[in-house]
């Protein structure tokens, strides 16, 4: 999988009809649910969905959210995703302990942890450092829920960010691809979810996961430099050319890390 990935959509188990089109709405990688998504008479039900689907189009690559250590339908999710060619990842709800990350990495595949509860925040860093993580990410809805805050305040915004910023750092410091933001629960608000989005991005973070194919637009519009910031960028490329440790662009001092930052800006844009 690609390691730029800036929107990770969500598609139920249980609705088969919906995975083609969760694979064609632009998202970088698409995450079939066996958890949260489906009731649990229909847990089994999902598996033979997925197999079906990625029998007819073995082209097709996608990721599973498994069900959760202690869940009982968790074995025979990583059973299922071990032997499938087209699962390339696990999403690893309630990551608490490095030891569920190995249980789900037996199955052979890269592992994302999702982080849902105050035992897994602070337990990131032993995460993190498990040689089959690639990415982390977070669940801002249950994490709210198990501390006892109240969703969509001002405070639980302030704790998000410590979150984000504890998720940057083991991810740095274990050389993991950048971490996925959490979702945004109302898909029907666009302004709403691309200055969340950006905010994010000002954090370092590079991508989010998604409950909605309508979101997926909006985030990567919302990822995407402006014109002014590309312009900025393309200058401090173009002075560095001299070979000069430091000068001035726009009457600003430029050395490695701006010019480390603005390499980077035009990267994103596939510059």
């Amino acid at each position: 999988m690609n390691p730029i990935v800036r929107s990770a959509l969500f598609v139920p188990g249980s609705r088969p009809e919906r995975f083609a089109k969760a694979l064609a709405c632009g998202a970088d990688a698409v995450i079939v649910d066996f958890e949260d998504a489906v009731e649990a008479s229909l847990k089994g039900l999902a598996r033979d969905n997925l197999a079906a689907f990625l029998d007819a189009e073995p082209s097709a690559r996608v990721m599973v959210r498994v069900n959760a250590a202690g869940d009982p339908e968790q074995a025979a999710d990583l059973e299922l995703c071990g032997r499938l060619p087209g699962v390339v990842g696990i999403l690893l709800p309630k990551a608490e302990r490095a030891a569920q990350v190995r249980i789900a990495a037996a199955c052979g595949k890269p592992v994302w942890p999702l982080i849902e509860s105050a035992r897994g925040l602070l337990a990131v860093g032993e995460i993190a450092a498990c040689e089959s993580v690639e990415r982390l990410t977070f669940g801002g809805l249950d994490l709210a829920l198990d501390i006892g805050m109240s969703n969509g305040t001002s405070a639980v915004a302030s704790v998000y960010d410590q979150v984000r910023l504890s998720l940057l750092l083991h991810s740095r410091v274990n050389g993991l691809q950048p971490p996925l933001d959490t979702v945004y629960p109302n898909f029907d608000d666009a302004q709403g979810l691309a200055a969340t989005i950006r905010h994010g991005r000002d954090l370092g973070m590079v991508g989010a996961l998604c409950i909605h194919p309508r979101q997926v637009a909006v985030v990567h519009a919302a990822l995407t430099p402006g014109a002014d910031e590309l312009n900025w960028a393309r200058r401090v490329v173009a002075a560095a050319q001299d070979g000069a440790a430091a000068f001035q662009v726009d009457g600003q001092m430029v050395d490695a890390p701006v010019l480390a930052r603005a390499r980077r800006v035009l990267a994103s844009a596939g510059q």
